[in-house]
């Protein structure tokens, strides 16, 4: 991947702040723009352009979770969170309402050029095996990141297409929450990061259960998740 091909939307209301980490991406290979309102930012993803989006939480006209959930009706743009040192609540709501990954702020440029890579490695070029996975009713198109259930298309985010695809690889077998957040997310699980909780809610919610009325995505306790094969 070439970084400087990728144009990034930087939106938070602190500008000096804007400049110093849009200064450090750029010499990083990213091209950014920034933007300092909630509606500046979601009419700038509408025009299109660019491949992910950093989207601070406090921000005037429009905060970072109205943001992120006008974007999520129409738009798959990879999100990174800014969210406030210590606020566990921002962190699970940001990814409640569909981002890929979040960074504590003040946050280490360094750690979020490598977030942003991340999140661009996951929905860029997890295409590369091109293969449909079937289980049941489900179907999974990695070259277009594409999910149908009974036919019907599921809009999924970046970071829930990659742990779906993760536990339906291995169905019927449990994935502990350690390994799915390195491979779907390629990152280690910390402490108290709930993330990988997170996006198997959204998962189940989106999916629904079996047609039998089963489950799809089971949790089992202290070992972690599996999707269940249809009885």
């Amino acid at each position: 991947m070439n970084d400087a091909s990728i144009p990034i939307l930087l939106a938070d209301d602190d500008t000096g702040f804007c400049e110093l980490l849009g200064e450090y991406l750029r010499g990083q290979g990213f091209a950014v723009t920034a933007v300092h309102d909630g509606q500046a930012a979601i009419a700038a993803v509408e025009r299109g352009g660019h491949a992910a989006l950093v989207l601070d939480v406090m921000m005037p006209k429009a905060d970072g979770f109205q943001v992120l959930e006008k974007l999520r009706a129409s738009h798959r743009i990879p999100v990174v969170m800014l969210t406030a040192r210590g606020e566990d609540v921002d962190r699970i709501v940001g990814l409640e309402l569909g981002a890929d990954d979040y960074v504590a702020k003040p946050c280490n440029p360094r750690e979020l050029a490598a977030r942003l890579r991340a999140v661009l490695r996951r929905t860029q070029l997890a295409g590369a095996e091109l293969a449909p996975l079937r289980c049941g009713d489900l179907e999974l198109q990695p070259a277009s990141r594409g999910v149908r259930v009974d036919g019907r298309a599921v809009d999924l985010t970046g970071a829930e297409f990659d742990v779906l695809r993760v536990l339906v690889e291995q169905a019927g077998e449990i994935v502990n929450k350690e390994e799915l957040s390195k491979r779907a997310l390629n990152r280690r699980l910390g402490s108290f990061d709930r993330s990988i909780d997170m996006h198997i809610s959204r998962l189940r919610q989106k999916l629904g259960p079996h047609g039998d009325g089963s489950a799809r995505l089971r949790s089992v306790r202290n070992r972690g998740y599996l999707y269940a094969r249809p009885g």
